[in-house]
């Protein structure tokens, strides 16, 4: 699958560059999720996630996992200060030595600061840079809005991109195809108002510190791992 695809130009499967910490910033449907694997398989490093960080600490029944299945539990947002802790002890473990790529974290300004402090004291690392995936908006709506799945075969279709043979039927075995709620425009709209105002003051934060750039979303799913590559390196030099 192309999904899976080495980036362009690295030559070979694995590069003994050490990337650091690496923040990958972009909307609903820009591709984060398949440049992180491009990333993890090129440079052997994790990809972080918060919300399986969370789920692990609940899963493992630990102090923290336990204090945030109470915060749920009445419907709330797990405070920032708990997030923290539990980032924490992941960056800790030993395979982030090399780099990690964040997904998730950090969310807010806060995060941000809190984030940038605890490495200067705890870890002998170079800080986060953060790099947004950039892609129209146009282009976005109809990656998300022109998605159809089969409900027996799970196999994903794109009304616009990458339709079925017949329409609103999966060519695989004929189950008709269905929209996922959160794929309509109203709710991507949405989504899109409240990805854009959380990361604003994030992009800010990394921007002022000359450890931000913008790369082309718009594009093969190679170029953009490539472009990501190098922009990481030229930072890492900076």
């Amino acid at each position: 699958m192309q999904e899976n695809a080495r980036p362009t130009g690295t030559g070979r499967a694995a590069d003994n560059f050490a990337p650091g910490p690496l923040l990958l910033l972009g909307p609903p449907g820009v591709g984060k999720g398949t440049q992180a694997k491009n990333l993890e398989k090129l440079w052997g490093i994790p990809q972080i996630s918060t919300g399986d960080i969370l789920r692990a600490n609940v899963a493992q029944g630990n102090a923290l996992g336990k204090i945030a299945k109470e915060v749920m539990a009445r419907g709330e947002l797990v405070p920032d200060t708990l997030v923290n802790e539990m980032v924490a002890g992941r960056l800790a473990e030993p395979d982030t030595a090399r780099g990690y790529i964040l997904d998730g974290f950090p969310r807010t300004f806060g995060q941000a600061e809190w984030l940038d402090s605890w490495l200067k004291g705890h870890l002998d690392s170079p800080p986060v840079i953060a790099i947004r995936i950039r892609v129209n908006y146009n282009q976005l709506l109809r990656r998300i809005t022109g998605r159809r799945s089969c409900p027996a075969c799970q196999t994903i279709y794109n009304v616009y991109l990458n339709p079925p043979e017949k329409e609103g039927v999966c060519n695989v075995d004929g189950t008709p195809l269905v929209q996922r709620g959160d794929d309509k425009e109203e709710i991507f709209t949405e989504r899109m108002r409240g990805y854009q105002a959380s990361t604003r003051p994030v992009i800010h934060h990394y921007k002022a510190l000359r450890r931000f750039a913008e790369v082309d979303g718009d594009r093969g799913i190679d170029e953009v791992s490539a472009e990501i590559v190098s922009t990481v390196r030229r930072l890492r030099k900076a």
